[in-house]
């Protein structure tokens, strides 16, 4: 049982002694001598989780957008600074104190589940040190905004009643209010991080600032009534007043009308001012201290010491084996031509695109009903949380990927949501529905980002964070799960999932391309057309995130191959008494681990089970 954390101890001493100025010196030696004889009681384990429980509660305050995802309101009036000195040195001050404090604890006195506690926490202090480097620093928050990363992208839907933020009493609309202004201000701080990057040489991609600028240019465009910023006053409870709803919508408009100002400023300096001097050259490597910034971002995407060229080399060994058995299909078919004609057929024949915006949600309505008949022979612990299938809202559609996952909250109360893109519709291929449906809903996102946050023996920091390797490779694990499924039946179903497992095994090809081989956008973008069926939208809008967030993408091949591998180490050990809900259990109640970490739990397990 977790004692008192020294932020309650010192908060209560501070708060019953503040009137009385004489007795503030004894106070603080009371709190001291209070702290000290409960860590003297604590066994190691009560130590370390008191650690994690102070770290994630000081993590809430500086970082209050993550408490409103969880479901937690009690910052909901914060939307965070995030890109201040200030907020960067309460960061940096916050993990090396954190980082010393675990260090201080007898590792070896812990239990099997606190060590991998432990270990993850641990590096996951060393890695956010090592970003907060000056020299790291120096590369990134002189780039605040792309078409990809920045709070415009992201919180229009949050921010509009269908996204992460409570909509319910008239407090909620007031915080709502409250936090428009803070997104203001981190719009307009915003421009001078530019402005501090311009000096220094280290700018972003003209082709990157373009796109910001079209999406500011769209969101203006919505105009006040169609603007995402305005739902919430065209849904109001029934229990609301009427002056309230008046209040309410008055001010909502005059909050709109700020946001659309900031928008204006931040899109005028980036056309008139930043554009100019933003580098043509896309790559990492092509711009000042790229280099080793890129290599950094491999480390703590892939949680791997690896490098470019080895990964490159490797991307390029799956695209080959993917091509292998994408010719099997056209054979298997019957397709009498060359594969890149069987990619063409694939992009352009109507019976593979969707009829309508309405066919193509049900189509994924009917995949979430047939992966719920048969997800009890792969799993024994289902998530509490409901999915809910959607198109991406229209005003943002056209820069989203082919489909994504909004997590739900821990108590079910709000639902995790699959997002699929509906933009573009004669681009849009229907022999990926079963993959994407997989990958971004059940069992991918969705089972393992829910089954974490639902599991209240985890500390917080396990819950609710994570690394993109294991996120992302368990979710492209999970799309082979299908065929134990019995959901690739249909040939072209088993081709739209090898095109997409050709996409991840693309981007280590073309993101190390673009980041350390001085790749072009268009050299990138014709390798993954002459490699898939991809359609050009969505290979253009597949280049410019890799440009965008660069390792990114690496982390979901990466992932899911140390899945798998760990997975056939486990069959060969234990032959018929292996069992996949056994292993899948294994894999996703410690949360989203490291994988060198997660190769050392499952290889336990396989141990203490033979």
């Amino acid at each position: 049982m977790i004692k008192k954390p020294l932020a309650l101890l010192v908060g209560t001493s501070l708060l019953a002694f503040s009137g009385v100025a004489a007795a503030q010196p004894l106070a603080a030696t009371s709190a001291a001598a209070m702290e000290h004889h409960e860590e003297a009681e604590m066994t190691e384990g009560e130590k370390l989780k008191a650690l994690f429980a102070r770290s994630d509660e000081e993590n809430l305050k500086r970082n209050p957008i993550g408490a409103l995802f969880r479901g937690d309101e009690r910052y909901a009036d914060r939307l965070g600074d995030y890109i201040s000195d200030e907020y960067f040195a309460g960061e940096k001050a916050a993990e090396t104190a954190e980082l010393a404090a675990l260090l201080k604890l007898d590792r070896n006195k812990l239990s099997a589940t606190d060590r991998i506690a432990y270990d993850v926490f641990k590096r996951d202090k060393e890695q956010a040190l090592k970003g907060l480097s000056d020299e790291i620093m120096a590369l990134t928050v002189v780039r605040p905004v792309n078409h990809f990363s920045g709070f415009h992208t992201f919180y229009p839907d949050f921010a509009s009643g269908k996204g992460g933020a409570p909509f319910k009493t008239v407090k909620n609309y007031d915080d709502n209010l409250k936090r428009h202004k803070q997104f203001i201000i981190i719009g307009d701080r915003s421009i001078g991080r530019f402005r501090e990057g311009m000096e220094s040489g280290v700018v972003e991609t003209k082709l990157t600032i373009t796109n910001v600028i079209e999406q500011l240019a769209t969101q203006i465009g919505l105009g006040l009534e169609n603007s995402p910023f305005m739902a919430p006053t065209k849904n109001f409870p029934d229990d609301f007043s009427d002056a309230d709803k008046k209040r309410l919508t008055r001010e909502y408009a005059a909050a709109t009308k700020d946001i659309f100002a900031g928008y204006q400023r931040m899109h005028d300096f980036l056309k008139n001012e930043y554009l100019p001097v933003a580098r043509n050259e896309v790559g990492l490597s092509q711009m000042k201290g790229g280099a080793v910034l890129y290599e950094n971002m491999i480390e703590n995407t892939t949680t791997l010491p690896l490098k470019a060229d080895y990964i490159h080399n490797l991307g390029l060994s799956e695209v080959t084996r993917i091509k292998t058995e994408m010719e099997e299909i056209k054979a298997e078919v019957g397709f009498d031509g060359t594969l890149s004609e069987f990619f063409e057929y694939l992009r352009t024949d109507e019976q593979f695109h969707p009829e309508s915006r309405e066919a193509l949600t049900q189509a994924y309505y009917d995949m979430g009903k047939k992966v719920d008949a048969k997800i009890g022979e792969q799993f024994k612990v289902l998530p509490k949380s409901p999915l809910e299938i959607r198109p991406y809202d229209e005003s943002v559609e056209k820069f989203q990927a082919g489909g994504s996952y909004q997590s739900g909250t821990p108590d079910g109360s709000r639902p995790g949501v699959f997002y699929f893109n509906a933009y573009d519709l004669p681009s849009r291929s229907t022999s990926g529905i079963t993959t994407l449906y997989l990958h971004e809903g059940a069992p991918g996102h969705h089972f393992q980002i829910s089954l974490a946050q639902e599991n209240t023996d985890l500390p917080n920091f396990m819950r609710f964070g994570g690394n993109t390797a294991f996120v992302e490779g368990w979710a492209l694990y999970s799309e082979k799960l299908g065929f134990p499924m019995g959901l690739y039946t249909d040939p072209y179903q088993r081709i739209g999932h090898l095109d997409d497992e050709m996409l991840r095994a693309m981007r280590l090809v073309v993101d190390t391309g673009l980041h350390s081989k001085g790749w072009s956008r268009e050299k990138a973008i014709k390798y993954m057309l002459d490699n898939s069926s991809m359609g050009e939208t969505d290979a253009t809008a597949e280049v410019e995130r890799y440009i965008a967030i660069p390792s990114q993408a690496l982390a979901y091949k990466i992932g899911a191959l140390t899945i798998q591998r760990l997975k056939k180490e486990a069959q060969d050990t234990l032959g018929d008494t292996f069992d996949p809900r056994e292993f899948h259990d294994q894999v996703l109640n410690t949360g989203a681990l490291p994988m060198t970490v997660l190769e050392s739990k499952i290889r336990d397990w396989i141990a203490a089970q033979s």
